[in-house]
């Protein structure tokens, strides 16, 4: 490793984060779309935006925003629904890379995680650099997509400098220049300030990290509690000593979608409850794991949210019976408007596994809950380890489903032809539709237009846009 003479004595933290990645990971499998704008998310007239390109967010678009608006901040841009199995591969590859340059990771999401590395054990800035722009181009090798990289004495000036790296670089906070990169910043860039807290501080005149740093810490806690509001002192004045650690496993699985139009009958819920379901299920299984806990949530159109939820002492992976329990609940939580959302996750979980769940009749209903949650604060996007992350993710939960039955295609499905290869759906209506035959490796592609029942036409896996 190269780098200037000396040696720094500090600790370096480093922040990887992969840029726009789920737009990302759709130009680089659907090469038509590279220097495009595109959105990824719900296509629905409730659909939320997962992730946004470069090109979409330099018109205003951005994740979490409704899609009807980002499509109306970015009219040119391409909506694609999200392609769960080929953002999971990708993230997959992108953290074996990283954890064999930083074996202990603290995963944050998908497509970003926090290290420690040995190795830069009181290195200069420079090889820090070094290292930063090695590990950028293998992860460049290995998945074909671009990571920023943030480096600092801590998690929280490593995050804020990878963020400043945007887009595909490196950003090196030197040792002891953390104060002059926080001081001017809002409040809100430290980690935990949330809105209720930045309304405090702005009440006291606080709206910079500087005017934070310059309190004394009485003063501080006064207005944030003495838990929030030491770490936040220390974090303003530059000091976090927080150590970068494994995360544990998730604590549960869980799957959702928010239906275009609300559903009115018990029949359309059951159906959408099975559905999530078995969704749900497939993620509790690739864990490992085995559920004791099933919990139902059904939003009405009022945004009233309701759960249910049931436990028993067998924890099992047995999905009829799994199905039928989250469908029971649904239908007793069921509100009198009609049904915007739904949502099943499995808790409990466990590696001990049983047959059959709820197999005892009595138990049925024995630990059920009901609560209403607040509709601006339903919904909250948990770190976990990669391999389940994911699913997990609030931005994606419930987005990728099957094409609606009322049409053979939709944009951005994944198609086989027998003579093109591998392609996808670009447009569909009145009987036709339009498929690129592109893949990762193609470079932009041909589109053809077909008739939408034309037998030669089958729907492909996403991953086969990977090769």
């Amino acid at each position: 490793m190269s780098g200037g003479a000396g040696r720094s004595g500090g600790r370096w933290v480093v922040h990887l984060d992969l840029d726009s990645f789920f737009a990302s990971a759709e130009q680089l499998t659907r090469p038509t779309l590279r220097g495009r704008p595109v959105l990824v998310g719900g296509l629905g007239p409730r659909g939320i935006v997962a992730g946004a390109s470069g090109e979409a967010k330099a018109h205003g678009a951005r994740s979490a925003m409704p899609m009807a608006q980002a499509r109306r901040a970015s009219p040119h841009a391409v909506a694609l629904p999200p392609r769960t199995a080929v953002y999971r591969t990708l993230s997959e590859a992108f953290f074996g890379v990283v954890r064999a340059a930083a074996p202990v990771l603290e995963q944050v999401a998908y497509d970003e995680t926090f290290a420690e590395p040995a190795a830069l054990a009181g290195a200069t800035e420079a090889e820090v650099r070094d290292w930063a722009e090695a590990v950028r181009a293998e992860v460049r090798a290995a998945t074909g997509l671009a990571v920023s990289v943030g480096a600092g004495a801590g998690k929280q000036v490593a995050k804020i400098a990878s963020g400043l790296a945007k887009p595909d670089g490196v950003h090196v906070v030197a040792h002891g220049s953390e104060r002059a990169l926080l001081d001017p910043l809002p409040v809100r860039a430290l980690w935990g300030i949330g809105p209720v807290a930045e309304t405090t501080l702005a009440r006291a005149g606080v709206t910079t990290v500087a005017a934070l740093a310059a309190l004394e810490l009485g003063e501080v806690t006064a207005m944030l509690g003495s838990a929030v509001g030491t770490g936040l002192h220390r974090l303003a004045r530059g000091i976090d000593d927080r150590a970068v650690t494994e995360r544990g496993e998730a604590k549960q699985v869980s799957a959702e979608t928010t239906f275009d139009s609300d559903l009115s009958d018990v029949v359309a819920v059951r159906r959408a409850v099975a559905e999530l379901a078995s969704s749900a299920h497939r993620r509790l299984v690739a864990s490992g794991r085995a559920a004791r806990t099933i919990t139902v949530k059904v939003r009405g159109g009022d945004f009233a949210t309701h759960t249910r939820s049931e436990t028993t002492a067998v924890a099992s992976t047995d999905l009829p019976a799994l199905t039928e329990t989250a469908q029971r609940l649904a239908v007793a939580a069921l509100p009198d408007a009609g049904v915007r959302l739904v949502g099943v996750s499995y808790a409990g979980l466990t590696t001990a596994v049983q047959g059959s769940l709820f197999e005892d009749a009595p138990e049925r209903g024995a630990a059920a809950t009901v609560a209403v949650e607040d509709p601006e604060t339903g919904g909250t996007r948990r770190p976990a380890p990669v391999a389940e992350a994911l699913p997990e993710d609030a931005r994606l939960a419930g987005e990728e489903t099957a094409p609606d039955p009322g049409r053979e295609w939709r944009t951005g499905d994944d198609v086989a032809h027998p003579a093109h290869g591998h392609g996808w759906v670009q447009g569909a209506g009145h009987g036709r539709v339009t498929v690129r035959f592109e893949t990762r490796s193609t470079g932009p592609g041909r589109a053809v237009t077909f008739a939408a029942d034309d037998p030669e036409l089958s729907r492909a896996d996403p991953l086969g846009s990977l090769a």
